[in-house]
């Protein structure tokens, strides 16, 4: 069975920054892009940040300059490293993978969510 934990998120002062790890496990053959998204009360989940396994990235215009997200494919992790805060980005950030797994004999390609991690930016 394949799991994605996330993990770093809390509270933190406008202007502050914060790490999000995910990690995901499983029988997992192959990840191919990894991507954060956050949902905000009362909002649609957006798309963050998102990152290939040829790590070409693309960014929400609202955090470009300000967020990097990265991944360490032999840890099968993804990063994203939040800089210069804004109450705007308070929000449940979820995790999201794109990857093919091992079930039974076979081989099969899913996207797969975190259970999400709250980030709050408030003084």
């Amino acid at each position: 069975q394949v799991q994605l934990v996330e993990s770093g998120g809390g509270l933190v002062q406008p202007g502050g920054s914060l790490r999000l790890s995910c990690v995901a496990s499983g029988n997992i053959f192959r990840i191919n892009a990894m991507a954060w998204y956050r949902q905000a009360p009362g909002k649609e989940r957006e798309l963050v940040a998102r990152i290939t396994s040829a790590d070409s990235t693309n960014y929400a215009d609202s955090v470009k300059g300000r967020f990097t997200i990265s991944r360490d494919n032999a840890k099968k992790t993804v990063y994203l490293q939040m800089n210069s805060l804004k109450p705007e980005d308070t929000a449940v950030y979820y995790c999201n993978a794109d990857l093919k797994y091992l079930s039974g004999l076979r081989f099969y390609t899913s996207d797969y969510w975190g259970q999400g991690t709250q980030i709050t930016v408030s003084s």
